[in-house]
C-alpha cells in the first residue's frame, strides 16, 4: 500500500505517494516554494497544495526543519519562529482533513536511509547528516533512532556548524568543492570525536554530487558514504512515520 509523505524545507515543500514496499517514489514528486515568511498557516497551505496535487484523501506524513516532540514543534532554526510550540499534527490535520504524522525532517531521512539505503543492515552507531539549507542529523545505534539530534547546531570555529558547512553556506559564500569539503571535513572530525559512528551516511540535495566532495575529504576513521536515496529520502521516511503510526500494512515498516 501506498502512503502520502511530505517534506518541508526551507527553501522548498515536496512530496508524493511512497511505495513502503520498495521504499521508492510511487509517482514523480511535486513541489512547491516555502513561503516568505514561512509562518505555521501559510506552510500549512503550501503542504495542502501539495497534498491536493495528486488527489490523496488517506493518512500523510510530514517533516520538519526542527525539533518535534509528539506532533509539536519546539524549534524554528530555518523557518518562521511562530512554529516555536505549535501543534502541527493538529494544525496540518485541520487544514488537509485527513491523519498527519509529523517528525524532524532529518530523523526522517535516517529512517529511510536505515530501512532501504546506505545504513540497511549496519548495527553499530551510524549518523545521517543531510546538507541543504541547514544540517540536519539523525543518529542510529543498534539500527533505533536517537531522535531529534540537531548536530547541524554544534559549535564550529566560533558559529552554528550549519552556518559554515551547509549546503546554504556553500552558495551563499560561492565556495569551491574543495573549499566547501575542507569545511565539511571539520565538521566530520568534531562529530567523530563526540559520537564515534562507524558510518556517516551524506543526504541531502547536494548528495546527488557526492563525487565533487567526497573524495576530497580526508582523516575521517568513519566510512563517509553518499545517501542511496538521495533528496527523496525525508519524503520516504514521512511516510513511513504515517504508516508506523496507523498501522497502515507495508513490508518494509
Amino acid at each position: 500500500m501506498d502512503v502520502f509523505g511530505v517534506d518541508i524545507g526551507g527553501s522548498g515543500i515536496k512530496g508524493a505517494p511512497v511505495d513502503l514496499t520498495h521504499g521508492e517514489l510511487a509517482g514523480e514528486r511535486f513541489k512547491v516554494l516555502t513561503p516568505q515568511p514561512s509562518t505555521p498557516e501559510a506552510v500549512a497551505g503550501r503542504v495542502k497544495e501539495v497534498v491536493d496535487h495528486f488527489g490523496w484523501s488517506g493518512p500523510v506524513g510530514v517533516t520538519f526543519p526542527g525539533v518535534v516532540v509528539q506532533g509539536t514543534t519546539r524549534t524554528a532554526a530555518n523557518v518562521d519562529r511562530q512554529w516555536i510550540g505549535t501543534d502541527a499534527e493538529a494544525l496540518l490535520a485541520g487544514r488537509l482533513g485527513v491523519p498527519v504524522t509529523v517528525l524532524n525532517d532529518a530523523d526522517a531521512a535516517g529512517l529511510a536511509e536505515i530501512t532501504y539505503g546506505a545504513g540497511r543492515g549496519r548495527k553499530g552507531t551510524v549518523i545521517v547528516l543531510t546538507f541543504g539549507t541547514g544540517i540536519g542529523s539523525a543518529v542510529f545505534t543498534g539500527g533505533r533512532l536517537v531522535p531529534n539530534t540537531e548536530l547541524g547546531h554544534l559549535e564550529l570555529n566560533g558559529h552554528d556548524a550549519e552556518t559554515r558547512a551547509s549546503s546554504r553556506a556553500k552558495e551563499e559564500g560561492d565556495l569551491s568543492w574543495p573549499r566547501w569539503a575542507r569545511r565539511v571535513q571539520r565538521y566530520l572530525a568534531h562529530v567523530e570525536r563526540l559520537f564515534s559512528p562507524e558510518l556517516f551516511i551524506i543526504g541531502g540535495g547536494v548528495s546527488r554530487k557526492a563525487d565533487k566532495f567526497l573524495p576530497l575529504i580526508e582523516g575521517i576513521s568513519a566510512e563517509v558514504v553518499p545517501a542511496q536515496l538521495e533528496n527523496t529520502a525525508g519524503i520516504v521516511g514521512a511516510a513511513m512515520a504515517a504508516s508506523a503510526a496507523r498501522s497502515v500494512p507495508a513490508s518494509a515498516v
